[in-house]
């Protein structure tokens, strides 16, 4: 394995799709979250994330089944302070659990998706 350097990694994940059937309540919803509105459109939106990664969502064709685990955990430095936000806003976060790497709760989201909040596991290194 090559040593580790400080520089950032020369790959990115530029997109992720969620497929939601309001795409306007549920581009609010990640607003909410702390995501920056890029473009909104009646049959999607693209929200960015930190490091440039783009949410884009789009019209769901069949319903989504409540507990749909989201294809994607949101990461943030602090993750009992996003806890408490979160609730202060009456997302009503799981209790916090600690694994081997991270610690996370869950939120429900648009279309009753559950999404995973974690902590952060770039150790301080570029990203």
């Amino acid at each position: 394995m090559e040593k580790e350097t400080q520089t950032r990694p020369p790959v990115a994940i530029g997109h992720v799709t969620l497929r939601v059937t309001d795409v306007s309540q549920a581009t609010k919803y990640f607003v909410t979250l702390g995501l920056r509105l890029i473009h909104q459109a009646e049959t999607f939106a693209v929200l960015e994330l930190r490091g440039g990664t783009h949410l884009v969502l789009r019209s769901a064709e069949e319903p989504i089944l409540p507990g749909t685990k989201a294809p994607f955990d949101l990461m943030v430095d602090d993750v009992v302070v996003a806890r408490q936000q979160y609730g202060a806003v009456g997302m009503n976060p799981s209790e916090m659990e600690t694994g081997m790497v991270h610690r996370w709760f869950t939120i429900a989201g648009p279309d009753g998706y559950e999404i995973t909040v974690t902590s952060s596991h770039t150790s301080g290194r570029a990203v």
